[in-house]
């Protein structure tokens, strides 16, 4: 992995023949470790315990010609950098924000704790593990799942004051947390947030699906987006990242950083 930007002095030192091959640590091309990459996603100084403002990114993959998924899934498009990566953002969240339809579509499990974000967490006041918060309207839910019966930290689920009475005591009775963040069926994404905040959940990753994220993107809540560009073509009729009604006036976000390994692209780019 590299670092392509922001360039610094160690992001451009090459060698005298414009090759990589004498790069600085960030600019040379090598596997990355943890600790640098939770240096590279660290949160924003003013979220979290120290400056309570919440701060919600996305972490998703897009195809070359804009597919998010690949069979429903987004296993197929991504890659062991990849991966590492998201392990590392769950790890910096205290809470991981997912949409019901990603929930069945991918199997999704508790989020486990990893021994060597042990310290880190414990240094920002973390518990051992976010906790899976799932946005669902109808509570449309294998509540029998591991995530809601045996997760390290109780899953919440996020639904509207309208729910079904039975399907909120089916989630409560599985040992979920319902978390109601909407006057009607569904739920609102500013409430969500908050309501997230309010618990003491400032550090907020959200991994879609497109659904979910296009309706953060519409109601004006998403700060970051970390965005894995794949080296794939996949044509089709795949979901973009972020999907429903356009915005009356598109969203500019700025690039905060830019990452390569094998050819994928690690970006971030923050609300402006």
């Amino acid at each position: 992995m590299r670092r392509l930007f922001p360039v610094t002095d160690e992001t451009a030192a090459r060698d005298p023949g414009g090759g990589p091959g004498t790069a600085g640590a960030e600019g040379a091309d090598r596997e990355w470790g943890l600790e640098e990459l939770a240096a590279a996603y660290a949160y924003p100084s003013g979220s979290g315990p120290a400056g309570p403002e919440p701060w919600l990114r996305a972490n998703m993959v897009s195809t070359l010609d804009g597919a998010a998924q690949h069979d429903g899934r987004s296993q197929p498009i991504s890659s062991a950098a990849d991966m590492r990566i998201f392990g590392t953002l769950r790890a910096l969240a205290d809470a991981v924000v997912v949409g019901a339809e990603t929930v069945r579509q991918e199997g999704y499990r508790p989020a486990r704790a990893r021994e060597d974000f042990a310290a880190l967490r414990e240094a920002a006041g973390q518990g051992p593990a976010p906790a899976i918060a799932v946005v669902s309207a109808s509570l449309d839910l294998d509540f029998s799942l591991p995530l809601f019966t045996s997760p390290l930290v109780p899953t919440l689920v996020l639904t509207g004051a309208a729910a079904a009475t039975d399907r909120i005591a089916a989630a409560e009775k599985a040992g979920a947390q319902v978390v109601i963040a909407g006057d009607g069926m569904g739920v609102d994404p500013a409430r969500a947030v908050r309501a997230l905040a309010d618990r003491g959940l400032y550090r907020l990753l959200t991994e879609g699906g497109p659904r979910l994220l296009g309706q953060l993107v519409a109601a004006g809540v998403l700060d970051e987006l970390c965005l894995t560009v794949s080296p794939m073509l996949t044509a089709g009729d795949a979901q973009r990242i972020a999907g429903g009604p356009p915005v009356a006036v598109p969203r500019r976000f700025e690039l905060t950083s830019l990452l390569e390994e094998a050819g994928f692209l690690f970006s971030r780019y923050r609300r402006t």
